[in-house]
């Protein structure tokens, strides 16, 4: 890619700038794009344009247009695949391997798009069944709920990005959209393509904001009637405390995913993948491989075998395509690791593998092997490259531990016998289980749904198309019914 800088402009019509946002690659600190931001006059501006668009019934897009604006949009980031690319890993730090799956994703999620526009439909209800509904025959049709508020999380730049904006331009809700500070480039990149495809600019306006209140100008504005909001749970449940009355969410937060290792689980095929589910991205996935509870007769192998694994891994420039693990996104996180293993080193835990800063931004992937249940590498969402494996004799004591913090997501058990997968299956506390395979596994047309603090609604976009509708009921009667 060109050491040129991207720069974007204000996306809001009219708005004016309040400040430039610099970009930076987590990896090495070098500037990556600007960003032009908004102030809460921009704020205003930007909600104003997408209130009255909704409110002019008369001019709400047909769905065909819809449908045809999105197609158009896939065939945009296809054509602009390889410079998307480029945006995602410099800005986010994602290995250029991973990334490229990740636009693959985004565009498949543009198309899933469109189907829920063909696929998608109200019901009859039913009527005649008493002699108060006779005469009468009923249906709903479904409606944009109105503004959508959608604030997005730095580790998918675009996939995040596309699970927000698409579902609300499939069923022709005014999207307002701000990305991740870190990351902004990419939803950035995505709001030209829609455009350039056809969708006229009020329709989707994404921001840069000068400080947070400006944020929440945005989030908690009554004319938001549905606020999307994928990061944080401190965050998130502020900003939805705040939500006025009227306003639809969904939040999705984070975990410490738990696995179960039952004794007649196939190492073999089971440890890459949950060596992938941990490391990927550095860690920093909300359902990434965090607490590995393995039967007390496999558990050395077990924590043996990932360190194994983690100490094979190439981590470097995710911009070279050998790499398999890349930076954490900010240097404080990477200290904030660090602190977290050496607590729980000093607290008794046995180090396998990594435990070491390489530099200000990459941690090596680590493996510990028992740590304190009260350590925070027990106890709180780790987010970078380490994976904690305990022992346990009982597979009740395993999903108990497993099922004991304020915070659920998705897990896993690795277990040849049927009846110990299921036994897990109906005892994790867990919105999905896998079998046989790692916490982090996802395709975008299924529900994800984070549990307890980890979140609240149900994320996968044709779930999310639904959320961002009503259901309109049309009653009629007739002598002739």
């Amino acid at each position: 890619m060109s050491n040129k800088q991207n720069r974007y402009a204000i996306q809001v019509p009219g708005a004016k700038s309040a400040g430039v946002l610099e970009v930076t690659s987590p990896f090495d600190g070098k500037p990556v794009a600007t960003v032009e931001t908004i102030d809460a006059e921009g704020a205003e501006l930007a909600l104003t344009t997408a209130n009255n668009l909704f409110e002019d019934r008369d001019a709400w897009l047909p769905a065909h247009e819809r449908a045809a604006i999105l197609e158009r949009t896939a065939v945009l980031m296809r054509e602009k695949f390889d410079h998307l690319v480029d945006v995602a890993v410099l800005e986010g730090g994602k290995p250029l391997a991973d990334t490229r799956v990740e636009v693959e994703r985004a565009i498949d999620g543009i198309k899933n798009c469109v189907e829920c526009i063909r696929s998608e439909h109200g019901s009859e209800i039913p009527m005649r069944l008493n002699p108060a509904s006779a005469n009468r025959v009923a249906f709903t049709h479904r409606e944009p709920i109105g503004v959508v508020v959608a604030v997005s999380a730095f580790n998918h730049p675009l996939n995040l990005i596309v699970h927000q904006i698409g579902p609300a331009i499939a069923t022709g809700c005014p999207v307002i959209v701000k990305p991740a500070e870190d990351t902004p480039a990419s939803c950035f990149e995505l709001v030209k393509i829609v455009r350039e495809a056809g969708l006229p600019d009020g329709w989707c306006q994404g921001v840069a904001v000068a400080d947070v209140s400006v944020a929440e100008k945005l989030v908690t504005d009554p004319r938001a009637a549905f606020f999307s909001f994928i990061g944080s749970a401190k965050i998130g449940w502020m900003l939805r405390s705040k939500l006025a009355p009227g306003t639809r969410c969904a939040l999705e937060h984070g975990g410490a995913a738990p696995v179960i290792v039952g004794q007649d689980a196939d190492l073999e095929t089971s440890l890459p993948l949950l060596a992938k589910g941990g490391f990927y991205h550095a860690g920093q996935v909300c359902v990434s491989v965090q607490r590995v509870f393995a039967h007390s007769t496999v558990v050395e192998d077990v924590a043996n075998g990932l360190a194994g694994l983690a100490k094979k891994l190439k981590v470097g420039d995710p911009m070279l395509a050998e790499t398999q693990v890349g930076p954490l996104i900010r240097h404080r996180e990477t200290d904030r690791v660090s602190e977290w293993v050496e607590e729980a080193v000093s607290g008794g835990a046995k180090l396998l593998s990594g435990g070491e800063k390489l530099s200000d931004s990459l941690y090596a992937p680590t493996v510990l092997l028992d740590p304190a249940g009260e350590a925070a590498v027990s106890t709180q969402e780790i987010f970078g490259p380490v994976i904690c494996v305990y022992g346990y004799d009982d597979v009740d004591e395993a999903i108990q531990r497993a099922n004991a913090l304020p915070v659920a997501f998705q897990a896993a058990v690795m277990a040849r016998d049927i009846d110990t997968a299921m036994y897990a299956y109906k005892r994790l506390a867990a919105s999905a289980v896998m079998v046989n395979d790692h916490t982090a596994f996802r395709v975008d047309w299924m529900p994800f749904a984070g549990l307890r603090q980890s979140g609240y609604g149900v994320g996968g976009i044709p779930h999310t198309y639904r959320d961002m509708q009503i259901e309109k009921m049309l009653v009629i009667r007739s002598a002739a019914l």
